[in-house]
Order: C-alpha cells, then structure tokens, then sequence
C-alpha cells in the first residue's frame, strides 16, 4: 500500500524509504546510500516522520540497476565497465572502431587525441599552452628537489595548471576539452629542458627536448611521435580505472589525470618500460643475454619487456615500434639486444616482445634516462585518460563504487581496553617506543 496516492492530475506520487526500498531491491539503509551518492533526491514532507522519494526517479534508477545487473558491472570476476573507446581483440585494438596501429601510423598523437575526445580528425593540430599556465606549472616543478622523478613533476605541473584555471570545475565538454588541448602542452613544457631543445613544433619535438639532448632526426622524431600515439590508451588499465573513478565523483579533469598519474608509479605499470631500459642495457654491456636473463630469473623476477595478459602474441604496439626502429641506424644494437633476450626466453616460454621492450630500444639508443619511457607512457596516456573521463562524466554520478566485503570480527565488539595511562597494552617481546630498555 502506498503512503501517499496522488489526486488525479495531482502532483507525482512520493514513496516512503519502505516502499523506495522494496521497489529498488535493497535494504532501507542502501537507500540513503544511493541519496549520499547523488543517485536519488529525498524529501521530508511538512509533518511527515520519514523522508519520501519521487516515485519517477525511484522508477528510473531500478530500471537502470537491472540493466546493470544484466550487463554485467562484473565479468569474469573483474571489474566491466561499458566504453566505446577502446576494442582490444586477440592481436589487434582499435580506437573507436578504427585499428589503432593503421591510426598511429598516418596520423600524429595529437590527431589521434582529437579523433579519441570527439571521433574527428583534426589535420595538422598542434596542442599549445597560454605562457601564464605554463609559467606557474614551472615554477612549482622548479621548487621540487633536484632527484624528483619526471613523475613527480608531471604531478606536480597539473595541480600547478588547475589552480591556475578558475574554470576547472565546468565538466561539459566543450570545458573538458578546451582543458585538455592546453592541459598536455603544459605537461611537457613544465619537464626541465635539456641543451639543444626547443619549445616550438609538434608535441613529439618538444618532449624530446626534455628527454634527450641527441640531435633528434627524423626517423626517431617519427618513432617518438607513434609511440606516443599508440600508447595513448589501453582499454582500463589501472590508471585509468583511477581516473574513471574520481571523473565518478566529478572531480575535475586535472585531478582525474593526477590520479593517473598517481597509479602509473607502480613497477607494474607505467614503470616497466624502465625495467626493460636497464635490462636492455646489461645485455649491451654483457654482450649476450644469457647470463642477464639467468640472473633476473635466480632472483626471482620475471624478464621485463615479454608478454601481455591481454595479448596472445606479439604485442601490435610493439610491432608497430619495431618496425619504425629499424630504420633508425643507431638502434640497432638495441634491437639485436632485444631480440637476444626474447629468443633466450624462447628457450622455455612462449612470450612475445611487448611495448614496453620496444620503447625501451627507443630510449636506450637515443640516450635518454631508464626513466624516459615513464615519461612517454605518462604524457601518452593523458588524453586517454581525459577520453574516459569525458565518458565518466555522461553517466550517472558516483557509479564506480563498489561495496567492500567486510571480514573483520562481527559486531557488537567491546571497547578496546586502556592500560596503565591511557596508552595501550604492548603485546608481549616488544617495546614501546621512549621506554626504557
């Protein structure tokens, strides 16, 4: 029976937390759950002892978890988050439906970006930053100590950038991208400048200037710029996972992309191109890989630089990178070296090279830091992430929340109790800090 039945032509019927909760599937404390969340609006009527919810909205909002429900927030036992960005399918992905290889191959990162944000090519678009933004991200990069890693001052440039932008908080697209056009631009600019490189032309040019101080040419300017664009995204991997949840929370798309920039740090993620930098360097220095991939395996480590969960074979990024590094003469040594570690590893195990392998040749041989492909990944990967972000921000807020499995001691638990004065007991063979031994 329902609390309140409309007069016809009345205003719409409002459903007590009972109703509400009947009606959604839950328990009545998940409806107030939902109303934290920003997913249902209540309403304590004049008089009224509860609070009451719009009959539409609670309509809405169970027609919308059975969906869910059907589609699948979970497959597989991972996480599933619907996208219409990025396909990966067997050896092959694609941006948007069109092969990303093809797409990195005939257009520059900063077209692929705009074909990633709006599903148009852009020809010839060069991202640029406004000097005050630019100004501000430096300084705050200037002011890091002198062993910050380059992502620390990525970090550290877009929170510099957003206090810089008033309108940060404006989400609507046509914000988001304005943001982002100057957002990557500013990134690089904010990396210290190496002797000999310049702050004008393509993205690809001015980051090498942050990362080398070779004389770039133009086959390895060319493998920098693909390499950029085809690392651009990744379906969801972790950072973006990171950035998709703050976009659910609405936060703006600096602290989306700092919150990337937070996961990418990881050995696991952003960070192994530079394992695969310094592997590829002891080959070098060994002169065979042998003995260098016995050694990562005696101590219990797998071989940086082989295999992709997501790839049976080789990995297309990878294969693209070679291709374009081949031509370069300087980097052959570093192919051979790499082709020595996948055909020692052949020996026992049927991994392929992957991307990480394949940039770390490039800033190997172009004498740039282990930390370099780091960089790469990172400025990459930024207009991926703002592409989910726009997406996150469609749907409805506070969605990628989940709920935790709680295994601790049930309640009601005792208070803990209070030893000596007021500090806690010390379990017995320690030592509490300040006594006396």
């Amino acid at each position: 029976m329902r609390d309140q039945e409309p007069a016809p032509g009345g205003p719409q019927r409002r459903l007590s937390t009972r109703e509400t909760a009947e009606l959604l599937g839950v328990k009545p404390e998940t409806v107030y759950a939902y109303v934290s969340r920003g997913q249902l609006t209540s309403r304590r009527e004049p008089g009224g002892r509860g609070s009451t919810f719009d009959e539409a909205e609670v309509t809405a909002l169970a027609r919308r978890n059975r969906r869910e429900s059907q589609a699948g927030p979970v497959y597989g036992g991972e996480l599933s988050v619907r996208t219409r960005i990025t396909l990966i399918d067997e050896d092959h992905y694609y941006f948007r439906g069109v092969d990303a290889v093809e797409l990195a191959a005939h257009h520059s990162y900063e077209e692929v970006a705009e074909w990633l944000w709006t599903e148009r090519l852009s020809p010839e678009v060069t991202f640029t930053a406004p000097e005050a933004t630019v100004a501000v991200a430096r300084r705050a990069v200037t002011a890091l100590p002198e062993h910050a890693a380059p992502t620390d001052q990525l970090r550290v440039a877009a929170i510099a950038a957003a206090t810089e932008d008033p309108l940060r908080f404006d989400l609507s697209e046509e914000a988001v991208l304005a943001t982002a056009r100057v957002l990557i631009p500013t990134l690089v600019a904010a990396l210290p400048l190496r002797p000999y490189g310049r702050d004008e032309g393509p993205l690809a040019q001015r980051l090498w200037g942050r990362l080398t101080s070779h004389d770039p040419d133009e086959a390895s300017l060319r493998a920098l710029d693909t390499a950029l664009a085809l690392l651009v995204d990744h379906d969801l991997a972790a950072s973006t996972l990171a950035v998709r949840v703050a976009a659910s929370a609405r936060a703006h798309v600096y602290a989306a992309v700092s919150a990337g920039l937070g996961v990418i740090e990881g050995p696991l993620h952003g960070a192994a191109s530079g394992l695969a930098h310094r592997l590829l360097l002891d080959v070098l220095d060994e002169g065979n890989a042998g003995p260098v991939v016995a050694a990562e395996l005696r101590a219990g480590r797998r071989i940086p630089g082989l295999g992709h969960r997501l790839y049976p074979g080789e990995d297309p990024r990878a294969r693209a990178l070679f291709t374009l590094l081949e031509r370069i003469p300087r980097a052959e040594p570093a192919l051979l070296a790499a082709q020595d570690i996948v055909a020692t590893a052949a020996r026992h195990t049927s991994l392929h090279a992957n991307v990480d392998l394949a940039l770390a040749v490039l800033t190997a041989s172009c004498g740039m830091p282990a930390t370099a492909g780091e960089t790469v990944f990172a400025v990459a990967r930024t207009a991926g992430w703002i592409a989910h972000a726009l997406e996150e921000y469609g749907e409805r807020p506070m969605r990628m929340r989940p709920s935790g499995h709680y295994v601790g001691p049930r309640p009601p638990q005792p208070l803990p109790e209070q030893h000596g004065e007021g500090e806690p007991e010390v379990p017995p063979g320690k030592v509490r800090l300040g006594s006396p031994l």
